[in-house]
């Protein structure tokens, strides 16, 4: 056991270990002692961390979400149109499924994770908020007649679409013949059209 480990980075090395199974093995062959093993640890050391499995694939997501927050939070701040903003942060947010993809198969389920865990609640909330907030703030903005926990769901439901599908709409281009499209380009054409939605729902409504 290395000196870091008597530091207190042993939490960290165990999920940074998880990562690895995961992008390598996936969930199906995810183990304690496989994650241990590749920590260089006791096999007994994850569950003296994190209890059991879904005790660090929780703590693994919560660290997602945390990340989430961060990297969303970051590519706003320079950012004043809030049309813009909601760009950006759906461009950051599809990147972090690139860049996190262990940590992504994990965040958005209920069934490997204990969604009642209170730091996963509180990190999942805080991430979520920042969108929330970008989303009111647009449409406050504008004057739009549009309820924002609506218009935040569709948003999210919408770039996390993205996150899924995207390897299948560039077959789709592909086979079709259509230029293909980046990621930035993409969540770019597809926020226009949801703002575009919004403000007509507002203006049809007024």
């Amino acid at each position: 056991m290395t000196d870091r480990y008597h530091h207190g980075d042993l939490p960290n090395a165990l999920r940074s270990a998880a990562v690895d199974v995961i992008t390598e093995q996936g969930l199906g062959h995810f183990s304690l002692r496989e994650v241990a093993r590749r920590a260089g640890v006791s096999h007994t050391a994850p569950a003296h961390h994190f209890g059991d499995v879904q005790g660090l694939l929780t703590s693994l997501a919560t660290q997602g979400f945390d990340t989430l927050y961060d990297v969303t939070t970051a590519a706003i701040a320079g950012e004043t149109d809030p049309a813009e903003r909601l760009t950006v942060m759906g461009q950051a947010y599809v990147s972090l499924a690139t860049e996190y993809p262990a940590h992504c198969q994990v965040m958005f389920r209920t069934d490997v994770v204990d969604p009642d865990d209170a730091d996963l609640s509180i990190a999942g909330m805080r991430a979520y908020g920042v969108l929330h907030g970008v989303v009111a703030e647009l449409i406050a903005s504008e004057g739009l007649d549009a309820d924002p926990d609506v218009a935040s769901e569709l948003c999210w439901a919408t770039v996390q679409g993205l996150v899924v599908l995207g390897p299948k709409l560039e077959l789709i281009e592909a086979r079709t013949g259509r230029p293909p499209s980046t990621t930035s380009d993409r969540v770019r054409r597809l926020t226009d059209l949801m703002l575009d939605g919004i403000r007509h729902s507002s203006a049809s409504d007024a």
